[in-house]
């Protein structure tokens, strides 16, 4: 081969390999943004490939953050009921050959009370202790059956602090809590330890995939002179506002979405609220930190009003006082509004819209209440009715009589809430009751 020949291939050799590397040199700029042009705004990109800035390193494309979807808004209802108050009349109308079996007294009210999402009761007596005879007034002492008729009715806690919460003792307070979580209800205002009453009762609902959780926190004014054992100041919250704001505080530190406050207070068979009774549920919604109160003791009905105030800085609903649920009060004894009650039902909806950075776009919080006038028919056996029910009468109430109840509660209510005439609907699986730990 001659010289000229190698000549000539080496230097179509170079060629190649000089041409080979402008190309890799030019993909290489293209790719990694790096060429003149692409420095350069007066000169185009290539068809297809992107213009880049100058000094800019290559980076993969961001992934676009997803719009939250929202959910369903959760919903549910609470429905709260006025006092528990067995006298001696009321364990006679129960009374069976070997016990008591109180749900025939209960049994109207059924219908209003098990498809509730969360139902409150008021046990405003004590259980009596094992081995020990049931009483009534003026120191009271009910059966444990009242329990588990409460229990099959629907109902899922009670508060528990009232001025005969110590009635039989510390070993009533026992009895009762013992008796309630043994039907698996939830309890407030009373306790067996220090640790207990620090807690609140919490209950836990699933509704359109949240888990919402209630707190509920009791209190009453005293208790009848009874006397609370020295060791124990512990076992009933007696009324202090700030407590009781730091014990909702602390329950929303600890998960709780919404917080029910049950305050027993302060004079009895008077339809309009204390002077006291206002102050301390209005210090309660300035907290910012409840929800909804429910009043009890008065055994009369008295006004559903909404105060300024609450957590979301729109108001607070506040039952003054539900009446009575269970009782042997009319007219006969004390005064006509007391054979009568309020079952009061509450509306809550925890938003199931997000908000930018993926956070409910507000709390559960209580939309509004109504209220359905309920009444004890003492010549029944002390069956407990929705006054809606009966509008026609019953054996032992004439229709004038359930027309006369009616108003007074209607009056006694007020006109800030709506009146319920139905019972409510089922919106999911009943609450899970979370026990609090006596220690």
């Amino acid at each position: 081969m001659t010289r000229h020949v190698r000549a000539h291939r080496r230097s179509r050799l170079v060629a190649l390999v000089a041409t080979l590397a402008l190309v890799l040199a030019c993909v290489g700029a293209v790719a990694f943004g790096l060429s003149d042009e692409a420095g350069d705004p007066s000169v185009p990109p290539a068809a297809g490939v992107p213009s880049a800035t100058p000094g800019a390193t290559a980076s993969a494309s961001p992934t676009p953050t997803p719009t939250p979807t929202a959910d369903p808004d959760a919903e549910f209802t609470i429905v709260a009921a006025g006092d528990v108050l067995p006298h001696l009349p009321v364990l006679n109308s129960a009374k069976t050959g070997d016990g008591y079996d109180f749900g025939p007294l209960l049994a109207p009210l059924d219908p209003w009370i098990q498809p509730a999402d969360l139902a409150i009761c008021h046990l405003e007596v004590p259980i009596a202790p094992p081995g020990k005879k049931p009483t009534g007034y003026p120191i009271f002492g009910s059966p444990p059956q009242l329990v588990d008729a409460l229990k099959a009715q629907g109902w899922d806690g009670c508060s528990t602090a009232s001025n005969h919460s110590v009635d039989r003792g510390f070993a009533g307070v026992e009895a009762t809590l013992d008796t309630l979580d043994a039907a698996g209800m939830g309890h407030a205002g009373t306790a067996r330890s220090a640790q207990e009453q620090s807690q609140p009762q919490l209950y836990r609902l699933e509704r359109a995939g949240q888990t919402i959780t209630v707190a509920h926190i009791a209190a009453a004014y005293g208790t009848n002179g009874m006397p609370v054992d020295a060791d124990k100041p512990w076992s009933i919250n007696l009324i202090d506002v700030p407590a009781m704001v730091d014990q909702a505080k602390q329950a929303r530190q600890d998960g709780a979405d919404l917080v029910i406050a049950s305050v027993h207070c302060c004079v009895e068979y008077q339809t309009e609220p204390t002077a006291e009774q206002k102050a301390i549920d209005q210090e309660l919604a300035n907290s910012g930190e409840i929800d909804l109160v429910i009043g009890h003791h008065a055994h009369v009905p008295q006004p559903v009003a909404k105060l300024e105030g609450g957590p979301r800085g729109e108001g607070m609903w506040v039952a003054y006082g539900l009446g009575n649920f269970l009782s042997n009060q009319d007219g006969e004894c004390c005064v006509d509004s007391t054979d009568s009650g309020i079952l009061l039902t509450a509306h809550v909806v925890s938003a199931g819209a997000f908000d930018a950075e993926g956070r409910r776009a507000g709390p559960a919080h209580v939309t509004g209440v109504e209220w359905t006038p309920i009444t004890v028919d003492r010549r029944s056996g002390h069956e407990v009715h929705a006054l809606p029910d009966i509008t026609g009468g019953t054996d032992t109430l004439s229709p004038a009589q359930v027309k006369a109840r009616t108003a007074r509660v209607a009056t006694a209510a007020g006109n800030e809430a709506p009146k319920r005439t139905t019972p409510v609907t089922s919106t999911g699986p009943p609450p899970t009751v979370v026990p609090r730990s006596a220690g």
